[in-house]
């Protein structure tokens, strides 16, 4: 299978049930667990297709796992590629979380690539599996790169296929909403925040709150990443595979990873 006629593919389906059969054979092609595309709208609806059994899709859902999720909340910080093994999972709920995963067949090791749309859209493409830490690194390493240009052909044609699901432009927010922001983005307490802007606390949560609705925002979190995704904070501090076969991992001989968001 060649990259470019996969893209091309992609580009001409006209429903998300060539969608969702795409992304198996992509999972097949790659030999590992699963693979999925997952699009979070403002108001915490979530879209998209994949290889997760169903019944891990409808727990997550009845368990609402999205607002305590280490990959989703970790990759609304981001704006590059993260493998789950440098993320948070510290607390007890995102530990729990993490075994609830792996026991429903997520996988052990993964790879989200987050994704930026119009208007504050935000996706994550994501590749999972069971394997040992050396030979997700090598996979990771040998194939982030087609995987961060498949992630956006994907999330180019849900934007084509549901443009309604499209948040409103993002509203002003006032100069202590930013600065409220701006400070929790660099890493502050809200205690600290409260005291560099001399106000109390429960102003301040007043600001957060404010700006979290004026974002459509889910969390305290994800108003963050949607005001630096727009523009509106700011804090300092895609190359195509070669032409070919395409590569993906080869299973070792007897192994077939297990297959079913």
């Amino acid at each position: 299978m060649k990259l470019d006629d996969f893209l091309r593919e992609v580009e001409q389906a006209a429903g998300l049930e060539q969608i969702q059969d795409l992304i198996v054979r992509l999972r097949d092609h790659y030999g590992v667990d699963h693979i999925v595309y997952h699009w979070v709208s403002a108001d915490g609806e979530q879209y998209g297709c994949g290889t997760y059994p169903t019944d891990w899709v409808q727990r997550y859902v009845d368990r609402d796992y999205l607002r305590i999720d280490p990959v989703v909340l970790g990759c609304f910080q981001r704006f590059h590629p993260v493998d789950w093994k440098r993320l948070d999972w510290s607390s007890k709920a995102a530990r729990a979380f993490q075994a609830d995963a792996i026991a429903h067949g997520v996988g052990n090791q993964g790879f989200s690539v987050p994704i930026r749309g119009p208007n504050g859209q935000f996706a994550l493409f994501t590749v999972s599996d069971n394997a040992s830490d050396a030979e997700w690194s090598a996979f990771s390493q040998d194939n982030q790169r087609d995987l961060i240009l498949i992630a956006h052909y994907f999330n180019q044609k849900a934007l084509e296929l549901e443009r309604g699901r499209l948040p409103e432009p993002v509203k002003q927010l006032s100069p202590r909403e930013l600065d409220a922001l701006t400070f929790l983005a660099m890493g502050y307490a809200r205690s600290q925040v409260a005291d560099m802007l001399e106000i109390s606390e429960h102003t301040l949560r007043a600001y957060i709150e404010s700006a979290r609705f004026k974002l459509s925002a889910l969390n305290t979190t994800h108003a963050v990443a949607k005001a630096m995704v727009e523009g509106l904070i700011v804090i300092g501090g895609t190359a195509r595979g070669a032409q070919g076969d395409w590569p993906g991992r080869q299973n070792t001989a007897g192994e077939r990873r297990s297959a079913a968001v």
